[in-house]
């Protein structure tokens, strides 16, 4: 299979390096010097420091050179730039399948990502999400990672799963587009949750508490929307949220851990270098959960210490002084 991925962050970069053993795989991004920095020292010096690419991998700051022979594309920008990259495809007269690897709400429209690809992509064309639990610097270093590949079309998802799969990367086919893509954003919200109250030294009884709560926040809205039970449930849902809300590597936990050390959103960026989405995506989910009354009091406790500088401490005494209710209930 020809494969296009296009971005060369961190998890594009993961991506096409895994891929390129065994298929023939074009890396592309628009700074055409960054590009050939990566083909001269065969290492993301940026993203994933310390990482060989594999010779095989090819490169391009062409998109039209880099998508002329594919046979699926990888689209693996900031979800802040999904729309202007499919826009662009479109206009350079793409007609092959095309999965997003990004996650998040896009900013200003609170839309999910298949309604920005509705928007831009040829009605005909397949298209669909990749999510789950997966850091890149462990993809990149081929230790197993489990993936959920979800399209309204069975038959496409099944098919790009099974073109997906690979030894150390486990591919599973869905078609709740909806709860993927849900689950792949609103996670990092809870991250952020879960890395204030960890560092604000809560323990280990609060972050469970949280990562549960959490989960049941993402499932009301979810079901709300359309998404299935099950997926919460599952890889996109309760596995991609442990692992962002305890992992290490996970870049919106540290955005938690930094704000309870009282650092400003603005420097914490700044220091990460990195995309954390959980960031602007709390506004979004909590402007989509008031408008389908959906009660999401971690989602807002985050928003408040964001943007209304309301101190950790007093967002998690509030939840916490939340008056108590049936658990199975709203």
């Amino acid at each position: 299979m020809k494969l296009a991925v296009l971005g060369a962050g961190a998890w594009g970069t993961a991506l096409a390096s895994v891929y390129a053993s065994r298929h023939q795989v074009t890396l592309w991004a628009r700074d055409a010097q960054q590009l050939a920095a990566l083909a001269q020292s065969r290492e993301n010096a940026r993203y994933l420091p310390g990482f060989s690419l594999p010779e095989t991998l090819h490169y391009s700051s062409d998109l039209k050179q880099a998508i002329s022979a594919a046979d699926l594309l990888l689209a693996v920008v900031p979800t802040r730039g999904l729309r202007a990259l499919l826009t662009t495809l479109t206009q350079a007269g793409n007609n092959v399948p095309v999965i997003w690897a990004c996650k998040g709400l896009e900013p200003g429209s609170a839309k999910l990502l298949h309604q920005v690809a509705a928007e831009t992509l040829p009605t005909q064309l397949p298209r669909g999400v990749l999510s789950g639990p997966s850091f890149a610097q462990e993809v990149v270093r081929d230790l197993p990672c489990a993936l959920t590949l979800a399209a309204h079309d069975a038959a496409f998802a099944q098919q790009a799963a099974n073109d997906l799969h690979d030894h150390h990367l486990r591919v599973y086919s869905s078609t709740d587009v909806i709860g993927v893509e849900l689950c792949g954003a609103v996670k990092n919200v809870m991250a952020i949750a879960t890395g204030i109250s960890d560092g604000m030294g809560f323990g280990a009884n609060a972050r469970a508490a949280l990562i549960t709560r959490g989960l049941a926040e993402i499932t009301r809205l979810g079901l709300v929307l359309g998404g299935k039970l099950e997926t919460f449930m599952g890889l996109a849902g309760m596995g991609d949220l442990i692992l962002t809300c305890t992992g290490d590597l996970s870049r919106n936990r540290n955005v938690g851990l930094r704000l309870a050390q009282g650092l400003s959103v603005t420097d914490i960026l700044q220091q990460l270098g990195h995309t954390a989405e959980g960031v602007h995506t709390c506004a979004e989910v909590l402007q989509m959960a008031d408008t389908l009354n959906v009660d999401m009091p971690i989602t807002r406790a985050v928003q408040r210490v964001i943007f209304d500088a309301l101190p950790p401490r007093q967002a998690m005494e509030e939840l916490l002084a939340r008056e108590p209710k049936s658990e199975c209930g709203t």
